[in-house]
């Protein structure tokens, strides 16, 4: 059975890396042995059944790709993980000798799924990798993360590779930083690990997305690595090959929480109270434009006028961009800003409706009594 250990060391950064697929027996080994040769890759990762999102795409090679895993581990000495989907998944994983294992996107936005899977590992207490779900639903990934740890599963780290959209982006996920900050908020010894592919979807943005990480305080990446990204049969614009992984890892800028600068702690503290300051402020602003949100909701509510105005959301949009863009801020950041505001302030008006129609109602009816 495999341990029940972490096969990792939590030294910063955790590295894991390999190919998106397992293709063939001599393209996992020869990955592996020249990932053998960077030091910082600590976990061999190979995707052995592969959920596509349609038909007749390549689906992973299946059972037979596990000896292969079993063989980099022997022979190389490195730790191996691959992606499972179902109670079946795991059984052959655990009679394989697999270290760790990760569940997908697709597998974690299914709670059926994922208890199956939980349900699978009882008394089994093997590492798992928990990936966010396709959309950004912080409650579903923590309700996956829980299913494991009411299980008995004790090792177990989030892993954030972005969230789909319609909305166009540079990226194949925009990584949504906001979320995986916000479940590091609330389990803050839990190992976040960042997998900067599958949100970059381009082998071009992928060393800026992996610093940025780094930077918000991630544990490690999860990067994937092909000896030839060209050919590969999965997601082959967003792989590296081990050349190009060494040099990334060799280019990154490493932080660590502290400073042994005996001013840092004094001077930062400085600058958090005029923040904190700020912060007021800003919260005092919010709340009198709220007070403003609910009188233009009873007056909404008097003339028969709907709370959502599209027409007046899109103009309000289109200005607090250009302005936040001639103050120098982002029109991204302005955008997501006001996009809650207008979320808050709708809901605000709707109650403000609710109330007003509420206590026209109670006042009919006292006249009606008298």
């Amino acid at each position: 059975m495999p341990t029940s250990k972490w096969p990792i060391s939590f030294n910063k950064p955790i590295i894991i890396a390999g190919p998106c697929s397992a293709e063939s027996e001599n393209q996992i080994f020869e990955t592996a042995k020249e990932l053998k040769k960077i030091k910082q890759v600590q976990l061999f990762r190979a995707g052995i059944w592969k959920p596509r999102t349609r038909p007749g795409c390549f689906e992973g090679v299946g059972v037979a790709g596990l000896p292969w895993l079993q063989r980099v581990k022997n022979e190389l000495k490195i730790p191996v993980t691959t992606e499972v989907a179902n109670a079946n998944h795991v059984e052959e994983c655990l009679k394989h000798d697999i270290d760790v294992l990760w569940i997908g996107a697709r597998t974690t936005v299914s709670p059926f799924a994922v208890q199956e899977i939980a349900e699978a590992l009882k008394g089994v207490d093997i590492p798992i990798m928990v990936k966010n779900p396709i959309n950004a639903d912080l409650a579903l990934w923590l309700g996956a993360l829980e299913r494991f740890e009411k299980v008995g599963i004790t090792k177990i780290a989030a892993l954030h590779r972005g969230f789909h959209t319609y909305e166009k982006s540079h990226y194949r996920n925009p990584p949504w930083w906001r979320i995986p900050i916000e479940l590091k908020r609330r389990f803050p010894d839990m190992p976040l690990i960042c997998d900067p592919s599958h949100i970059s979807g381009n082998r071009e943005l992928i060393p800026r997305v992996s610093q940025k990480a780094l930077d918000l305080d991630f544990h490690g990446l999860m990067i994937e690595v092909h000896p030839d990204p060209k050919n590969a049969l999965s997601d082959n614009a967003q792989q590296l090959t081990p050349k190009a992984l060494a040099q990334l890892l060799n280019d990154l800028n490493l932080k660590d929480s502290i400073s042994p600068n005996d001013s840092f702690d004094q001077t930062l503290n400085g600058l958090r109270a005029k923040i904190d300051i700020l912060d007021q402020e800003i919260l005092v602003q919010l709340k009198l434009r709220l007070e403003i949100v609910k009188e233009i909701g009873s007056l909404k509510s008097k003339n028969q006028v709907t709370a959502l105005q599209v027409q007046r959301f899109k103009e309000l949009m289109d200005k607090r961009e250009r302005q936040a863009f001639d103050l120098g801020l982002s029109s991204e950041f302005a955008r997501e800003l006001y996009q809650l505001i207008h979320n808050e302030s709708v809901k605000v008006q709707t109650e403000q409706a609710k109330s007003d129609s509420n206590n026209a109602s109670e006042n009919q009816s006292k006249n009606t009594l008298n």
